[in-house]
């Protein structure tokens, strides 16, 4: 029986510590939400980051799934194991360092992140198709937001260009914050990102570059945030040139706007 109530987490000696800041799910409801949410099947390769008791890592062992977890704290690690019907492989590491070298392509991501590590945790894992086919991430709401903000809308940023580059994210549903032990003081979501090939055929740090500097001055016109890259004429030539106007504000462009800019600004 999967872990859902405080009182089953004491009974196992489990505390959440506030140093590896550890926020545990015990509403099954949810949990079968994430297994929806990532699609997980009879035969799937998960590679499950965060597992902390393994109520989520037991869902997905039922399910069929062949689960790699990586979980940092080495108590936790040790109890999972109580969990190991021949599917479960368990790694006592850091996510951020962890070698993926011998997991199968087209593995599944599925992780309940501690907030401060989502954004590395993210980066890492997002350029990394086809060995890893999608991600599927419990975050703070806010920066799911973030993840699938449209154009012209506050929360539209390089992160949301970056990640769109790499994969189509979606926002799934909102979690509450009683949907954890202990519960913590912002409300979380859980967003879908099935990975793809980088969407341009130039430099993808050439044009992140150009995008941050964009985003860095968001409130500023892009031929005012880039002029020091490529000079205000250059600029304003070449958002008319892709049927922008020449006073455009980064979150006005979509990422093909972005992908045509920079061809026409960097000469590609």
């Amino acid at each position: 029986m999967p872990v859902y109530r405080p009182s089953e987490l004491h009974q196992l000696g489990i505390r959440a510590k506030k140093g590896l800041s550890q926020n545990f799910l015990i509403d099954q409801n949810i949990l079968e939400k994430i297994c929806a949410a990532a699609e997980i099947k009879a035969g799937d390769q998960i590679l499950e980051i965060g597992p902390g008791p393994g109520a989520l890592t037991e869902c997905m062992l039922k399910k069929g799934a062949t689960v790699y977890a990586v979980e940092k704290d080495k108590e936790l690690a040790q109890l999972l194991n109580r969990l190991d019907n021949g599917k479960l492989k368990v790694f006592c590491d850091d996510a951020l360092t962890f070698s993926i070298e011998n997991i199968p392509t087209g593995t599944k991501v599925v992780a309940n992140l501690p907030y401060h590590i989502t954004t590395p945790v993210i980066t890492r894992f997002i350029d990394q198709f086809p060995k890893i086919s999608s991600l599927t991430v419990m975050v703070q709401k806010e920066v799911g937001e973030r993840m699938t903000a449209s154009t012209n809308t506050p929360m539209y940023s390089s992160f949301t260009l970056f990640l769109n580059a790499y994969s189509t994210p979606h926002y799934c549903f909102t979690v509450k914050p009683n949907s954890f032990y202990p519960p913590p003081s912002v409300h979380s979501c859980v967003v879908h990102l099935p990975l793809k090939e980088f969407a341009f055929p130039f430099s993808a740090e050439e044009f992140f570059a150009m995008t941050r500097k964009a985003f860095g001055q968001r409130r500023k016109m892009i031929r005012s945030s880039l002029k020091e890259l490529y000079g205000q004429e250059k600029i304003e030539q070449a958002l008319k040139a892709i049927g922008c106007s020449p006073t455009a504000r980064p979150q006005e462009l979509s990422l093909a706007d972005f992908g045509a800019l920079f061809k026409h600004l960097s000469n590609y």
